[in-house]
């Protein structure tokens, strides 16, 4: 969805050229998050102009328009703000009035970049054209800017402070959403909030900072802090409450040691991957935290005070590395990340599983392991590829635990408003840890005081802070926007907490030394799939790429994989694909199978073998010519079928090998199709919206 991308240096000399570059390029870095337009604003040649570049289509798009502006490229600013936007369209078609930053009045007095939906932006806007205000866009995000302006205008005599300001605007706001806000009004100055929606600070200084942390800045009695506009035109004090108020002039994590403000260069952006070529010093905002950026500091408010509430917010050292977001030697962002899987599935299991003695640790789970072996069911809730990792797992959490396992959509889940206790286990898993159906779905669980346990590849997420609990499955960098590596990853860590959660079980030791040892054999197995590429690249040119439609069948473990393999296939290639459950093929799904009709039939050894073959028999009666993935080993079919070759694992494993072909599939009908592979359309990387 929407990426957000914030330049602004203070007592750096940086010039118009630099600024504009640095704003495009870290846009160029949220390209994986899904797109249709995208947008700039800087500031102009004086103190009350704000320069704004809007273009629809690619960022490259954008660069071409920006290097066509008759501005002086070469003025440099000793400190400067500015903030860039990819839009993903949900209010109003994409068009270059629709892009943002958008703007509260044609001086553009205040400008704003948003990530996420105003659910009550109809009622905001109604509530300004009764005040005389006119609309440009169809947007739910230019009424913010709109209604910024208006509460401005409204309090303009009473030394309001640009915090001050967006505090007022957000408590009027309902939905998801993270802001920066600009203005005219606050030179050098911008604020930032979110709810929802992600949002992270990074930090650059030529100086070690004096503390890694800042301070969070819940209230101060001499700050005075708008109303609601809809209530009220003048100020009120803020009521002192019970707790301590802290009154802070300066961050002391950005002083020097003589106490003054030193250079320093802020970042924000979506995503880390935004970042890191930059620094990898970074702060992760929370829900309802507003940040100022003004004088080479950054202070943190809350939008209203809570029990338990952080009175600091940490700054991390980013892991990731620039060559990780880079496509290096590759043609896609896809193909990378499909052969990274051997190293990502040992990067998964690294410092967690111990061969040699058959144990898993899994230090995010350790204090609440009784817990979870005492819960009366588990509950894994997921969205997409994220769910499909979780149908591929539950059947050996429940051979393993013997704990009834559940399976659910996210916003399935919560449009039931399923039943959930306090003795319940909720998994939730999520690649970026963002994703907004698996976040409500999680806050529903921890009010109803189930534990909650995440599944994440994004150190900082949403997810990983607000759970109690969970594993980081250490994928790395995950740019394509159809998952891959992510998928197998997940499946591991999920694998991976099933043994954990059994080591008490001495009934099944023999059945987890059998998975901890095809673990260890599974990176080898995934290369050799790899190694057969070249066979499936011409599968798909000579068999496939013409066809429009594909069934894939499989039972048992196989089912996740039939549907993950028939999601790559629609997503990435726009061909209609449907994932099957054999066992269902007499109820409805065999009407469709004739000479015509392509059918991948997933059949590898395991205890439903034999039922497979039933199947198999079925589509061959209706004259279907299935393309057969099976075992190595086994000659009778390969003899007698087209086949796609894997090597044989543990049967719960079996899925992880499966998959890459499917993958590889998807890959090269996309190519054959001339689509864009990375970022498919109509479709974006982190769903941040419901």
């Amino acid at each position: 969805m929407c990426g957000i991308f914030g330049y602004f240096n203070y007592l750096v000399e940086r010039d118009r050229r630099f600024i504009l570059d640095t704003l495009v390029n870290g846009l160029s870095r949220l390209e994986y998050r899904g797109y249709d337009s995208a947008g700039l604003a800087a500031d102009g040649d004086a103190e009350t102009e704000t320069l704004i570049i809007k273009q629809v289509g690619k960022v490259a798009a954008l660069k071409k328009l920006v290097d066509e502006q008759d501005v002086d490229f070469s003025k440099s600013f000793i400190s400067h703000c500015g903030m860039a936007h990819t839009r993903w369209a949900t209010h109003g078609q994409p068009s270059q009035l629709n892009s943002h930053p958008h703007r509260s009045d044609p001086k553009n007095e205040f400008t704003i970049v948003h990530n996420g939906i105003i659910t009550n932006y109809k009622e905001i806007k109604t509530l300004l054209e009764k005040k005389g205000i006119s609309f440009e866009t169809e947007t739910d995000t230019e009424c913010v800017a709109k209604l910024t302006k208006y509460v401005y205008d409204s309090q303009k005599d009473s030394n309001l402070t640009f915090t001050a300001l967006v505090k007022a605007v957000a408590k009027e706001l309902e939905g998801s959403f993270a802001f920066i806000f600009k203005s005219v009004h606050f030179p050098n100055e911008v604020v930032a909030t979110r709810r929802g929606s992600p949002l992270l600070v990074g930090v650059k200084t030529a100086k070690k900072l004096k503390v890694d942390f800042v301070d969070v800045e819940f209230g101060n009695p001499t700050e005075t802090e708008a109303v609601s506009a809809k209530e009220s035109n003048s100020f009120l004090s803020p009521v002192v409450g019970a707790h301590p108020q802290l009154q802070r002039s300066q961050s002391r994590a950005f002083l020097s040691e003589d106490g003054m403000p030193q250079p320093i260069e802020f970042f924000m952006a979506s995503d880390a991957a935004a970042i890191v070529e930059h620094t990898k010093r970074v702060l992760y905002m929370e829900d309802d935290d507003i940040a100022h950026v003004a004088n080479g500091e950054l202070h943190i408010h809350r939008l209203r005070r809570e029990d338990g509430d952080s009175s600091t917010r940490s700054i991390q050292t980013l892991e990731i590395e620039l060559a990780e977001i880079m496509k290096g030697s590759f043609d896609h962002f896809m193909q990378k990340e499909i052969y990274e899987q051997p190293e990502s599935v040992v990067n998964t299991m690294r410092g967690r599983v111990n061969f040699e003695a058959y144990k898993v640790t899994l230090g995010g789970l350790r204090g609440y392991l009784p817990i979870i072996r005492r819960a009366r069911r588990i509950v894994f809730i997921a969205c997409g590829t994220s769910y499909h990792s979780c149908l591929a797992t539950r059947s050996i959490f429940e051979e393993l635990t013997e704990i009834p396992g559940q399976t659910e959509l996210a916003s399935d889940f919560l449009d039931r408003r399923t039943p959930i206790f306090r003795d319940d286990v909720c998994v939730f898993v999520s690649q970026s840890g963002e994703t907004a159906d698996t976040i409500l779905a999680m806050r529903y669980c921890l009010e109803r005081g189930a534990v909650c346990v995440g599944i994440t590849n994004t150190v900082g997420s949403s997810i990983s802070r607000e759970t109690h609990c969970g594993v980081h499955i250490n994928a790395g960098p995950e740019i394509g926007v159809a998952s891959t590596k992510a998928y197998t990853s997940q499946y591991i860590a999920l694998v991976m907490m099933a043994i954990q959660l059994s080591e008490d079980r001495l009934s099944v030791a023999e059945r987890r030394q059998e998975i901890i040892d095809g673990l260890y054999r599974l990176p080898g197995h995934v290369k050799e799939v790899l190694a057969e590429d070249a066979n499936l690249q011409t599968l798909a040119r000579d068999t496939l790429s013409k066809e429009r439609s594909l069934l894939i069948m499989g039972r048992g473990y196989q089912n996740a994989t039939c549907l993950e393999g028939a999601l790559k296939i629609k997503e990435i290639s726009y061909m209609h694909s449907e994932g099957i459950l054999a066992g269902e093929l007499k109820h409805g799904p065999l009407a469709l199978v004739d000479e015509n009709m392509p059918v991948i039939l997933v059949m590898t050894k395991d205890s439903l073998y034999p039922k497979v073959q039933s199947a198999l028999q079925q589509v061959t009666a209706r004259k279907g010519q299935p393309i057969i993935i099976c075992n190595s080993s086994d000659d009778s079919l390969i003899k007698d079928y087209k086949t796609i070759r894997v090597p044989q694992t543990v049967d719960c494993l079996q899925g992880l090998i499966n998959i890459i072909p499917l993958q590889l599939l998807s890959y090269h009908l996309a190519i054959l199709q001339g689509v864009d592979v990375d970022f498919p359309r109509n479709l974006a990387k982190s769903v941040t919206v419901e």
